[in-house]
């Protein structure tokens, strides 16, 4: 039987790192209604850039003087990437009806998919990412394992700086006010393209971060990994309540939770086994998103960028 505090914690950093990459998806359609289907793509080209600095440094460079730089790196790939998306694929279709950026952003993941196959041809299977030393640690009867710590430490940083960002910053109260009511924004003297390029910058440095740490903590990337994951991401996204940055976080740990507990518990039900109880992990994930769209649409934190006439 598996103890239910070490299942509790594992399901909290698992849900974690979802809602650093639910996020990205909240924020871009809080203030312009588009569902970033490539997010999850970004998401793994982070991974990847991660790796390409790890690749460029000198042999013997330790995994800690490298984990900054790497983590600089993934950010600035994946902001490049997504703000190259906006401006060039999404930007000029801002007006056209809802199917176009929506087909747009499946085209666009498959592409950065193929890309990055092209760029790491291993990558087609998996391509071993860095581990860091140490550990793992215990905590009475909970065991943390050394992938993990860099997300234990990054996702309530990333949190913290977003919360701050949004609340504090001349720049974080115009995403409010363009996410409110874009036209009236503009009138207020707000540049609401700048404003759209940064929410799309910040939610894929966020995502970049969570590719650190899903690299970290599994031990490898591939070229599809973000397809699953920014599934997943977006399901956390909803059942927060889209729109609402804090929801993702808290999607996140849910789905994180619910996914961890099933994956434990039900394949320890007799004859589950034979029904692929380690696979369930990933059904309940979208059962969750299913009941979530059923009874509360508008997700548990409620929706608070206001509707559109």
């Amino acid at each position: 039987m598996h103890e239910l505090p070490q299942q509790l914690v594992n399901g909290l950093l698992l849900g974690s790192m979802y809602g650093l990459v639910a996020i990205g998806y909240t924020m871009v359609y809080g203030i312009v209604q588009l569902i970033n289907f490539a997010h999850g793509e970004i998401f793994m080209t982070g991974g990847f850039g991660a790796l390409t600095v790890w690749l460029m440094l000198p042999g013997g460079t330790t995994m800690w003087i490298a984990l900054p730089l790497m983590l600089i790196g993934a950010v600035i790939v994946a902001t490049l990437i997504a703000v190259g998306a906006e401006r060039f694929a999404y930007r000029p279709l801002r007006s056209a009806p809802r199917l176009a950026p929506l087909i747009t952003a499946i085209g666009l993941s498959i592409v950065l998919q193929q890309v990055v196959w092209a760029w790491f041809p291993d990558a087609k299977s998996s391509v071993k990412f860095p581990e860091l030393p140490g550990g793992p640690f215990h905590i009475g009867s909970i065991t943390i394992q050394t992938g993990d710590v860099f997300l234990l430490i990054a996702a309530p940083i990333s949190m913290a700086f977003l919360g701050f960002f949004v609340k504090k910053t001349r720049t974080g109260r115009g995403m409010q006010a363009t996410a409110q009511d874009p036209d009236t924004a503009k009138l207020m003297g707000i540049n609401t393209d700048r404003i759209i390029t940064i929410a799309f910058a910040l939610g894929a440095a966020f995502a970049a971060i969570g590719a650190v740490a899903y690299g970290l903590k599994y031990g490898e990337v591939n070229y599809r990994m973000g397809f699953i994951l920014g599934l997943k991401a977006f399901t956390a996204a909803v059942l927060g309540g889209i729109g609402n940055i804090y929801g993702a976080m808290i999607g996140g740990l849910v789905l994180g939770l619910a996914e961890t507990l099933t994956t434990a518990y039900i394949a320890d039900v007799p004859g589950m086994q034979q029904l692929g109880g380690q696979s369930w992990g990933n059904t309940w994930a979208f059962v969750l998103l299913i009941l979530v769209l059923l009874f509360r649409p508008q997700g548990l934190m409620g929706e608070r960028v206001a509707d559109r006439a």
